[in-house]
């Protein structure tokens, strides 16, 4: 996956945190799976089942850092900032972090 190289994806759930900018529009290109792919997230999106998302207001960084006890995915999906991941796995969902 690009200067990524292979990942090797397990059965689970996958969170990522991104900053959406253009709004709406861009998190439903999430959920379509034709699609131009751009940024790292589209060669996930178009393999998987997206599930759901999360709009919020809070800085993406500050997001990421919240999910700091899940697995990361080193290098996914933040070059353009100093975190370790903005994807993040766990083998269960877990609803009741999202809803905090």
């Amino acid at each position: 996956m690009g200067a990524l190289g292979v990942i090797a994806f397990r059965r689970g759930y996958y969170y990522y945190v991104g900053s959406a900018n253009s709004g709406v529009h861009r998190v439903k290109r999430h959920f379509s799976i034709k699609k131009k792919k751009r940024w790292h997230i589209d060669y996930i999106s178009a393999k998987m089942e997206v599930v759901g998302a999360i709009l919020s207001k809070e800085p993406e960084c500050g997001l990421a850092q919240r999910f700091e006890s899940f697995e990361r995915i080193r290098g996914f999906g933040c070059s353009d900032c100093d975190c370790e991941s903005h994807l993040f796995y766990s083998p269960t969902l877990n609803l009741e972090f999202l809803s905090t």
